[in-house]
């Protein structure tokens, strides 16, 4: 009986690191938009500098950094920066240039693939409903908070504190009318993308120019006093004072910004799943479009918080409202416009792919097979852009946008941790063929590491052979024993850095000033990690020639997953239980639906679900 379970798991655990042979990637896992390489920077440009900079900054600035947000940008433009170069290695170890998921589907397996394209599904779905609402707050500025004051007194939502206020039917009407739009077949065009991008970089140039000319350095300097000055002289509600100063909230409200700022980077993605193969410099776009946005970042936060004392921000509109409070108010209507060209770039370029990534899985038989139902002879997935399209309006209509911003935040990092993972483990695999025809009796056991000890299938010798072992090969090429010790190694360092990261999180005092206990821990845990990733280290790296490979392996992956855990460790309490249902529930389908429906499973090409109107 225990033989027939011990089977069953066998098999069982087979199905969930199954791969995807690389021979099978269809014309659809990538786009077929030729980009050149100034479009691939605008795009990832026009992306990124969309709601995270017109309404994060202001937000952050106000409740949660002061001035400091130039810090927290700079923090999570690093983070960022660490998780980009990971993810041009990733994907240059598919034949061709694809998405995430695919690229997880291709190299780690099933069950991997699958977490990765459901969280950025979730990314996506925020970062709509997100942009939805910011679009809202944009355009009310222009005539005087009408809409919101409407709303407010029509449809307020008597529910708990993280929906919002009142039902933001406005922002619900806006994705619906835009995802009809798609599924009616509005053509995708990089023009579009460039002229909004260049109308919102015009425009920022002239917030920084005219922000610098207007700014004050005493507001990165303020005082009690000064609060209590402005306190009596203005009638709105103002954010927390803080201490004071550059860093009114500490080192704490530093790292809580950042953590909160990443929603700024995440759609460097698009760069590398839209780029050509034959576009060989994807680290150099990828990286000068990062600069780009960083550099926006920076200046914008610095000219905002030296216009506007970061107490008196304006939470939903911070950028017109800052002209309006040094006296140029005509300037406002200026900004408004370069905001509301910015957000419709970035609406467009989150709906496209995300039905794309849904009809992908749906086809891979991992969601439900209907959602990659497409219609007439330009194959448009009108069910996937419906059915995604519905749940982000849904999504903008209840909540608000600063509640489920670090939710977005926490599946962007979670699925950039699992990339720098993939990448550190992949590196020292022995050459595979991932054609899915030309399987090795090696690889099929390869795929049995994930489903017990990492070690299990080590040969029983003595202990300090297994230690000669661990520190001195045998072999100078990677092997199935080294591959397995990695992948073990690999494992307990998400474990140990994780415990790191909630330590340094919780109390970060704590453990600077000297406290017995947690210092002791954190320094037990420090040489733990430093001990492991010798190992890791030690072991046999793959030869196999790519167009880029990260540097200083294993140290910068697992710098990346630190810096993402820790990040991830700001998230608030409502966050994580709202992501934590979110993957409840993309758990229930695959366990339920795809694990026994993937193509992997039935081994049998896809149905066509091409269907033309009547």
């Amino acid at each position: 009986m225990s033989r027939m379970v011990r089977q069953y798991v066998r098999q069982f655990g087979q199905k969930l690191v199954r791969r995807r042979g690389a021979d099978t990637m269809k014309e659809s896992d990538g786009l077929k938009i030729q980009l050149s390489a100034t479009e691939l920077v605008f795009l990832g440009v026009g992306r990124n500098l969309g709601a995270g900079l017109y309404i994060v900054l202001g937000a952050v600035a106000k409740y949660v950094a002061g001035p400091a947000i130039v810090v927290s940008f700079l923090v999570a433009g690093l983070s960022s920066l660490l998780s980009r170069l990971c993810y041009v290695e990733f994907d240059a170890r598919v034949p061709r240039s694809s998405s995430a998921y695919v690229c997880s589907y291709v190299t780690m397996g099933q069950l991997w693939a699958f977490v990765v394209g459901w969280n950025i599904i979730l990314l996506f779905l925020i970062a709509i409903a997100c942009t939805a609402r910011a679009w809202r707050y944009a355009f009310d500025s222009l005539i005087g908070d009408c809409i919101s004051q409407k709303l407010e007194e029509t449809v307020p939502l008597h529910a708990p504190y993280f929906l919002a206020t009142y039902a933001d039917f406005f922002a619900l009407g806006l994705v619906l009318l835009l995802a009809v739009l798609l599924a009616l077949g509005v053509p995708e065009s990089a023009w579009v993308y460039r002229v909004f991008t260049g109308i919102n970089l015009l425009v920022l140039s002239f917030i920084i120019v005219s922000g610098f000319i207007n700014g004050d350095l005493h507001n990165w300097k303020l005082t009690e006093q000064d609060y209590t000055l402005s306190t009596a002289v203005f009638s709105y509600s103002l954010g927390p004072p803080g201490a004071g100063g550059f860093v009114p909230f500490d080192f704490e409200g530093v790292v809580q910004g950042a953590a909160t700022c990443f929603y700024a980077f995440v759609g460097f993605a698009a760069i590398a799943a839209r780029g050509r193969r034959d576009l060989k410099p994807q680290r150099s776009i990828s990286l000068i479009s990062l600069l780009m946005c960083f550099l926006a970042y920076f200046a914008v936060s610095a000219a905002l918080t030296l216009m506007v004392p970061y107490y008196q921000i304006h939470h939903h509109s911070p950028l017109p409202e800052a002209f309006l409070h040094v006296g140029w108010g005509p300037a406002r209507y200026v900004v408004a416009v370069g905001v509301l060209c910015a957000l419709t770039s970035s609406l467009l370029g989150d709906m496209f792919p995300m039905s794309r990534l849904i009809r992908a899985m749906a086809e891979d038989g991992l969601l439900f097979r209907g959602l990659a139902r497409v219609y007439g002879h330009r194959k448009i997935p009108v069910v996937a852009i419906m059915s995604s399209g519905s749940l982000a309006g849904i999504m903008a209509l209840l909540f608000e946008f600063n509640h489920i911003a670090n939710l977005m935040a926490a599946a962007s990092l979670l699925a950039y941790s699992m990339v720098s993972f993939s990448v550190l483990v992949l590196r020292y695999q022995p050459d595979q063929n991932l054609s899915k025809s030309e399987k090795t009796e090696e690889e099929t056991e390869m795929e049995l590491v994930l489903v017990g000890s990492p070690l299990d299938s080590v040969p029983e010798a003595g202990t300090s052979n297994i230690l000669k072992t661990l520190w001195f090969p045998t072999s100078t090429t990677p092997t199935q024993k080294s591959a397995q010790i990695v992948y073990g190694c690999a494992f307990l360092l998400v474990l140990l850095l994780s415990i790191l990261s909630l330590v340094l999180a919780q109390w970060p005092r704590r453990v600077f000033s000297g406290d017995p206990v947690l210092t002791t821990v954190a320094v037990l845990l420090l040489l733990l990690v430093t001990g492991v990733t010798a190992i890791i280290w030690r072991q046999p790296q793959s030869p196999r020639p790519l167009t880029f490979r990260v540097p200083a392996l294993p140290v910068l992956p697992l710098v990346s997953i630190f810096v993402n855990l820790y990040l991830m460790m700001q998230m608030t309490s409502v966050a994580w239980i709202l992501f934590g249902i979110w993957n409840a529930i993309g758990f229930a389908i695959y366990f339920g639906y795809g694990v026994r429906h993937s193509l992997e499973e039935n081994n049998e090409p896809p149905a066509s679900t091409s269907q033309t109107p009547d």
